[in-house]
């Protein structure tokens, strides 16, 4: 059994994939898909391996597939509705500084909710996305 103290990291590394072990459970979120439209698709690797350290594996011209917590890829071809991933920052400020320094453009500056703060801000493919702390 996983602990929830120091050794966290390294037991899951130990263990592989957290995402292979842990999200395949049917009915349970396992991938996120978003779109990057327009020739964005460079850029958008570009800010979230800047903004966030994101690795990426392409699959083709049109697909590039990431595995950051939640394994999802950006789509290239979509034209689908835009959901809004929320990711998780211990230093709320840090995050929104990384993002405005690697091109990300706010659009709800950080406010509070029950649980937290966060900020939504846009990607160079225009997806919204949200940064929450809850410090």
């Amino acid at each position: 059994m996983i602990d929830s103290g120091a050794n966290l990291k390294q037991e899951l590394e130990q263990m592989g994939n957290l995402s292979e072990l842990a999200m395949r459970i049917t009915g349970k979120l396992d991938y996120l898909e978003m779109p990057a439209l327009n020739g964005s698709l460079d850029a958008t690797k570009n800010f979230y391996a800047r903004a966030f350290g994101w690795a990426f594996t392409d699959y083709g011209p049109t697909y590039s597939a990431f595995a950051e917590g939640l394994d999802g890829g950006f789509d290239a071809q979509s034209s689908t509705a835009k959901p809004l991933p929320v990711l998780f920052a211990a230093n709320l400020e840090e995050a929104l500084d990384a993002v405005t320094d690697a091109g990300g453009a706010v659009v709800k500056p950080i406010f509070t909710f029950p649980g937290g703060r966060r900020f939504h801000f846009t990607d160079p493919a225009g997806n919204e996305l949200a940064v929450w702390s809850d410090k």
